[in-house]
Order: C-alpha cells, then sequence, then structure tokens
C-alpha cells in the first residue's frame, strides 16, 4: 500500500504533502539541549516526538539522516546578546571546568533518553566542536553586506536583510510590528538596530570559553551554531528542521535569516515545532513550582505527584497527544495513560504468543475491521504524525488480539493473510514506531532507572546538597533499593 505522508510546515502554515518515499535521502535538523543543567520534561516531550518521527520515517523505508546538535557555548543568560554564558556560569559557581559541565549534563541527557527508549540521532554535532565552521559562516555574512563588526562583536543587521528579505517569514510578523514591540537596546548601544543579533562576541577577560577569530578573541552566538552545523552534515537546504515551538520567534527566524544572507536558501523546506507542557492547566515552569524533572516523575517524590510513573507510561502520555498539541500534566492523566498503555502492551503479549486456528469460514466483518484497523495505525500516522489517531487503530486491533487469544473470537475466521497483517502491524507499531516496550520489574529497565536515579543522587551529594541525597537513598530504600557506597567513589545498589 502506497504510504502519503502529510505535515504540518510551521513555515508555510498548511499541511503539506512530504516528499515521495523513493527520494535518496531525508535531512532531519532538531535544535539539542543546552547541557548546563538537568534535562527538564518540555526537553523530553521535544525529543520524544522527533523520535516518533524518526521512527516513522524509517519505518516506511526512508533514509534518514538525523541531526540533534549539543549547545555547550554561546547561550547566554539574558536576552540582547546579553548575560554570562550559561555553561561557563554554572562552571564558574561548582568551581569546575566548563567542558566537566559539558560532560556531566550531555551523559545525563544521554541516560534520559534511553530510559525513554528514544533511538540516538545519527550525528550529534557540539557548538565548540564546529568553532571553525562558524567563523567561515560569519565571513560570509560579512562579505554579503549583511553584517557589521563593533569593537570585536560582529552583528547581523536584520532591517537591511529585511530590505529584500522577510525576516518574519516563519512567524508571520511584519518588521515594524516587530520593532515597535521590543524594547530599547539597553546596555547594547553598539548595535544599529533593535532586533540585530550577535553571530560573534567580543569575549571579557573573565569569560571562560572564548578562541581566537579575525576580529579578536570572542564565541559565536547561540542562533549562529545551529546554521554552521546544519550546513555542514545536511547541506544548504534539507528537509525537516524541528523544535520547540518557544524557538519559532527568534533563533528559528534568525537561523533563516542566517541561511538566506549566506547561500540565498531557506535551510529547511519543512518546519516542525512541538508544543508546551502544562500542568493542571498552568504553564509548567519553576518559578511557580510546578516543574518537574524526569526522576520525580519517575520516584513520585514531587509534591504535585501522588506517587510514581515509569518512564514508558510517561512516554505514552506523551504520545496520546499530538505533537503540536498543548500537553497538560495531572496524576488523573498519568493514571489514564497507564492503564491505557498496560492494556496494550498486555495485548502486545498476547498476539506475539498467538497462533491461529485452523481455517474456517471467513467471517467478512472481522476481516474488514481487522483490514481497516491496520490501515488506520498508517493513516494516524501520515496525518502529520498523529499519534493520537494511531493509538486509537491500536486499541481497536488489541481488542481483536483479546478475543482471539481468549477464545471468544475464533482466529480460524480470518484469512492467514490478514491474521499476519494484524499481528505485524500490531508489533511494528507498538514497538518500533511509537518505541514502546514492555516493562518487567525485573528486567533492563530497572537497571537503566535505577543508574539514572544514582547518578543524579551522587551528584547532589558531590554538590553538597546532602538533604537531595539522603532523600533519594531513603525514598529507593522505601521501595526496595539498598545504595551501598564504596571505597573507589562508585554506588552499587542491591534489592532488599
Amino acid at each position: 500500500m502506497e504510504q502519503k505522508l502529510f505535515v504540518y510546515n510551521s513555515l508555510t502554515r498548511k499541511k503539506e504533502e512530504f516528499i515521495p518515499l523513493d527520494a535518496p535521502h531525508v535531512g532531519m535538523y532538531v535544535c539539542g539541549p543546552t547541557v548546563y543543567s538537568d534535562v527538564h520534561l518540555g526537553n523530553c516531550r521535544t525529543f520524544i516526538s522527533f523520535d516518533l518521527i524518526f521512527r516513522y520515517l524509517l519505518h516506511l523505508g526512508y533514509k534518514v539522516r538525523y541531526v540533534r546538535n549539543i549547545t555547550d557555548a554561546g547561550h547566554l543568560e539574558g536576552d540582547a546578546d546579553e548575560g554570562e554564558d550559561k555553561v561557563s556560569k554554572k562552571a564558574r559557581l561548582s568551581a569546575l571546568e566548563p567542558m566537566e559541565i559539558v560532560q556531566r549534563y550531555t551523559v545525563d541527557f544521554h541516560d534520559v533518553m534511553k530510559i525513554f527508549n528514544a533511538l540516538p540521532p545519527s550525528i550529534e554535532p557540539t557548538a565548540t566542536g564546529h568553532i571553525i565552521e562558524q567563523i567561515e559562516l560569519v565571513k560570509v555574512i560579512l562579505e554579503k553586506g549583511y553584517a557589521y563588526e563593533v569593537d570585536g562583536s560582529i552583528y547581523f543587521d536584520v532591517e537591511k536583510y529585511n530590505q529584500t528579505q522577510d525576516y518574519g517569514i516563519l512567524n508571520g510578523r511584519k518588521l515594524e510590528d516587530m520593532l515597535n514591540n521590543t524594547r530599547a537596546l539597553g546596555g547594547q548601544h553598539e548595535k544599529h538596530g533593535k532586533l540585530d543579533f550577535a553571530l560573534w562576541i567580543k569575549a571579557k577577560p573573565e569569560h571562560l570559553m572564548k578562541w581566537p577569530s579575525p576580529w579578536g578573541v570572542g564565541f559565536p552566538g547561540w542562533h549562529l551554531e545551529c546554521s554552521a552545523m546544519s550546513n555542514k552534515y545536511l547541506g544548504h537546504q534539507f528537509d525537516i528542521h524541528g523544535g520547540g515551538m518557544d524557538l519559532m520567534a527568534t533563533h528559528h527566524t534568525n537561523e533563516i535569516a542566517q541561511n538566506v544572507a549566506s547561500c540565498g536558501n531557506t535551510p529547511a523546506r519543512y518546519w516542525l515545532h512541538t508544543n508546551m507542557l502544562t500542568v493542571n492547566g498552568q504553564k509548567m515552569s519553576k518559578s511557580l513550582g510546578n516543574s518537574f524533572l524526569p526522576h520525580e516523575l519517575f520516584e513520585g517524590t514531587h509534591a504535585l505527584l501522588k506517587r510514581g510513573y515509569s518512564p514508558m507510561v510517561v512516554r505514552f502520555f506523551f504520545l496520546q497527544a499530538s505533537y503540536r498539541s498543548t500537553v497538560d500534566f495531572s496524576n488523573e492523566a498519568l493514571d489514564a495513560a497507564e492503564k491505557f498503555y498496560k492494556r496494550l502492551a498486555e495485548a502486545a503479549k498476547k498476539l506475539s504468543a498467538l497462533q491461529q486456528n485452523p481455517l474456517v469460514a471467513v467471517d467478512d466483518e472481522a476481516e474488514n475491521e481487522i483490514a481497516s484497523a491496520c490501515e488506520d495505525c498508517y493513516n494516524g500516522m501520515n496525518d502529520n504524525f498523529n499519534s493520537p489517531k494511531t493509538l486509537e487503530a491500536l486499541n481497536n486491533l488489541s481488542k481483536w488480539a483479546n478475543s482471539f487469544a481468549d477464545a471468544t473470537r475464533n482466529s480460524g475466521a480470518v484469512s492467514a493473510a490478514t491474521f499476519e497483517r494484524m499481528k505485524k502491524t500490531y508489533n511494528d507499531f507498538f514497538y518500533d514506531v511509537l518505541g514502546l516496550k514492555q516493562e518487567d520489574n525485573e528486567g533492563g529497565d530497572t537497571a537503566g532507572l535505577l543508574g539514572l536515579i544514582v547518578n543524579l543522587r551522587n551528584q547532589a551529594k558531590a554538590n553538597k546538597d546532602y538533604a537531595t541525597s539522603d532523600k533519594i537513598r531513603e525514598g529507593l530504600k522505601q521501595i526496595g533499593f539498598q545504595l551501598n557506597d564504596n571505597k573507589q567513589g562508585n554506588t552499587d545498589w542491591i534489592r532488599i
């Protein structure tokens, strides 16, 4: 059956047919984490969404090069290209080298993604590993006349760019409106215009992460990094560019401007954006005290949670909403997701062990309903990766799997081809496309989850946050796991 995939393109604000399946390659770039703090659930939702997209493209037979960067330099804590680099600040406060911070939080990010069963990207470049490419890109933009130098810093001239291009093409806003709604330059008097942004920033003497350039010692602007890395690994124009919806207005808008200014192309044909998380109807944020870290959700240690939820339940919870929809956390919603996930997981177990009965007269109604549910698994994903529709189709298939396994319906009343199609479709979508797996309390999931929690506890201990360290140790003990610190500085766990 030929599959036609339609995706919602943020650039055109329309649903469009995706490139044909016989295209030689699909390039996908997703803005990755800034590695200066623990990965939060908003990050997890975004990367699980793009893991779903990656998996489905592979399932359809596309050859996909998935690039997801690591932002380890140039991400400043303030607006308007001011403030301290977030990685440098964390390093200074922790009395560590910046790359120790980068390594620690990169490893943590990978651990969390592994626990959520996300596939690794094809390439995972770092900003610090591509300084040369970024400097060369700045040179090109300067030569094309879309940037200017002020005392060792290089700024992109937005108003000049907008004379021939549409700077607000991604968010649909006019430059005049953006200028009117942008605050005064503050301390950034060296910029020519309020919307101008830094390509290269002159480093202050105390700045930790800095490199030599033709304009003096400095560091790259945050927006520049993604343009340089996507250009290197995917070319001047590729297929999908993704990230959170919060990146549209500034980061992705500036990426487009950089690429068009340097090579004349909008970097990606399709722009996909995930929506935000809320908690009981409120925006998730640290200031409101309703922001969850993954381990808090797994352990149930957050004040707003009545208990913990397993990684696959959380993944399933995300998949119950379209990636473009807001996801609202509540204990009731997580409870419902857990029941739904377990029902589908149990059906997957039954179906894998199910053998068809000897054929009898074919039941046309059963044939048609099973075939329709199989097609709907694809129809859902082909409709802008609509995982809720696909889950609904899987649920319909699970009812047939259960009735055949429980002998309330005779599996011999459908053709062998339909029976095998049901098994293959269910298996392909549950495991390969949706990225779900069976959770066995005695299996590898527990080991991986305990490894993450132990790592977080040891970090708290190293940061002299003994209250958190002790809370994690006692919490694990209450649910049957004893931590043992050895003389080599390692921590083992045993069941008690």
